[in-house]
């Protein structure tokens, strides 16, 4: 188990760093809202990521580490949580019957981020990707109802799933920390000059505070 722990891990750190040579900076409007995935994240922390690295590059690493607690949550949950599986079975078949699954294939760099840019104040879009997200859910008939007995049985098996999440998190924090020699090397390599690039060029676009033409007066 710890060997094909620290192998996933390992996996997930060299496919980040084949995908950050192609990251650049972004130009859109920045977020309102922070990232739930991102902010404050142990696994940032572990990797070294957590304080001035662009969000982007943080939720392209964070994002794979997450698959793979997702992953072991899965194997644990169909071996030993016949209730909460066969609860996320009639979910996943649910989903499937939707009309429109817009999160589905998502790259690791986009999963979980908003479907649609902030509006701009005064500015409502006339539709919007979620909005269809919504529709077609709302279209799908919901899960058949749960007893009483059933609904406290399926609480005990959330906790238990909660439980071994934060489990394999807190070891998968421990091996990332392993690799955070590298991610910073290629934070150093591939982020950092662009980042001073974008600072370069702000610097030069400012207007002066006086007319040029001024000083030969």
């Amino acid at each position: 188990m710890e060997r094909s722990l620290s192998t996933r891990v390992a996996q997930a750190v060299d496919a980040w760093l084949r995908w950050l040579p192609r990251w650049e900076p972004a130009t859109h409007r920045g977020r309102r809202s922070p990232c739930p995935r991102c902010f404050g994240s142990p696994v940032l922390t572990a990797a070294g990521l957590a304080d001035d690295t662009p969000h982007g590059v943080q939720h392209g690493l964070s994002t794979r580490i997450k698959a793979i607690v997702d992953q072991l949550v899965a194997e644990y949950t169909s071996n030993n949580l016949p209730m909460l599986q066969a609860e996320l079975d009639q979910q996943a078949a649910r989903n499937r019957a939707r009309s429109y699954r817009p999160r589905e294939h998502l790259g690791p760099e986009f999963d979980g981020l908003p479907l649609d840019p902030e509006p701009e104040p005064g500015a409502p879009f006339l539709f919007t990707i979620s909005g269809f997200e919504e529709q077609a859910a709302a279209e799908t008939p919901p899960l058949p109802p749960l007893t009483d007995e059933a609904k406290v049985a399926l609480r005990r098996e959330v906790a238990l799933a909660d439980e071994f999440a934060n489990e394999a998190g807190r070891e998968i924090c421990r091996l990332l920390s392993d690799h955070r020699v590298r991610i910073r090397t290629a934070i150093t390599t591939f982020v950092d000059p662009q980042i001073d690039q974008m600072l370069r060029e702000l610097t030069t676009s400012l207007d002066a505070p006086f007319d040029p033409r001024d000083l030969g007066s």
